[in-house]
């Protein structure tokens, strides 16, 4: 399909990408994130099920995984139309929504909130971390694995005609399942016939994004068009930083406005603040000749800006044009 080319694929159609405006390239709109429950500390449970309310408004903002009502984000379609209303208001042009299979990607509400709002909407394909993977997910190959992310992008996802524009975010645990290296497997494979960006979502540890970039070359993906989100959480330390930044990915600072005193699912770490998130892109700036990156809200190679399109430089495989 020639007509992708050098286009974002959204929810309503391809568009050209002097159309997206300002993007912000992980968010979540609507999402069910209940099988990533975190069980809060010990006599603290009443407070899961308690209502959202302004007396317990600090302890849910503190653990947010362990309050059952606070994970059902597609509860919340008004609001988060409201907040979409707002960026484009403020100047936003385009969302790339990283929900993939497992944590309840909803391809109808992606495509209302598009038409009701104005703003463009790019949805992920693929799979979540392991723990959200069905036991069929679990027994498939890697082709099968592959032939699902291009018939989410190619034909749509999860019975409709919606299609989604990147793949991601792929989910990552630590340490890596078989499970989640297969679909890591499939996300190269996917790519490199299609050439439409990857999203991925390392596991808690340091070594993880540098394993999954491995993986990915490996089977064949262009790096160059791969998003490793969440660094703000999994590599602290400068000099590591500095070399994965070598292997020519994007590196993605995307948790602004979390601000935990303890980090759930990975005690371990100290979540940092928004202040310090801001003084860490500035060290990656080439202002600062640490490494020659610019940055918003992703950090790419120099004259590059992170676009979710597809690549001018792949053409689809035959067997897809039947």
């Amino acid at each position: 399909m020639p007509f992708l080319r050098g286009k974002a694929q959204t929810v309503l159609g391809p568009v050209e990408p002097d159309c997206l405006g300002y993007t912000l390239t992980h968010e979540h709109l609507t999402m069910n994130y209940s099988g990533c429950y975190c069980p809060p500390s010990p006599g603290q449970e009443p407070l899961s099920d308690a209502p959202i309310e302004m007396k317990n408004l600090f302890w849910i903002k503190q653990n947010p995984y362990s309050h059952k009502e606070n994970l059902l984000l597609y509860q919340e379609t008004d609001a988060v139309k409201e907040e979409l209303l707002h960026f484009k208001a403020a100047g936003g042009g385009t969302i790339v929504e990283n929900t993939t299979t497992g944590i309840g990607r909803d391809m109808n509400t992606l495509k209302k909130l598009a038409e009701e709002t104005g703003v463009h909407i790019i949805a992920g394909a693929g799979f979540y971390v392991d723990s959200t993977h069905s036991s069929q997910t679990q027994a498939m190959t890697v082709e099968q694995l592959t032939g699902i992310i291009v018939d989410e992008i190619l034909n749509g996802a999860d019975g409709t005609k919606i299609k989604c524009g990147v793949v991601g975010e792929i989910g990552c645990s630590w340490p890596l399942t078989q499970s989640e290296h297969r679909v890591l497997q499939a996300t190269a494979q996917a790519h490199s016939q299609l050439g439409c960006p990857v999203i991925i979502h390392p596991g808690r540890n340091s070594d993880a994004p540098f394993q999954i970039i491995r993986i990915l070359q490996e089977a064949g993906a262009d790096v160059s068009k791969t998003v490793m989100s969440h660094l703000d959480r999994t590599i602290f330390d400068t000099k590591e930083l500095l070399e994965f930044a070598k292997l020519g990915c994007y590196l993605e600072y995307d948790l602004f406005g979390t601000e935990f005193l303890h980090y759930q699912f990975h005690p371990d770490i100290d979540m940092p603040s928004d202040s310090e998130r801001v003084a860490r892109m500035r060290f990656l700036s080439p202002q600062n000749s640490h490494a020659p990156y610019t940055h918003n809200e992703n950090i790419g190679p120099t004259g590059r800006i992170p676009l979710p399109c597809f690549s001018s430089a792949h053409a689809l495989s035959a067997q897809l044009h039947s």
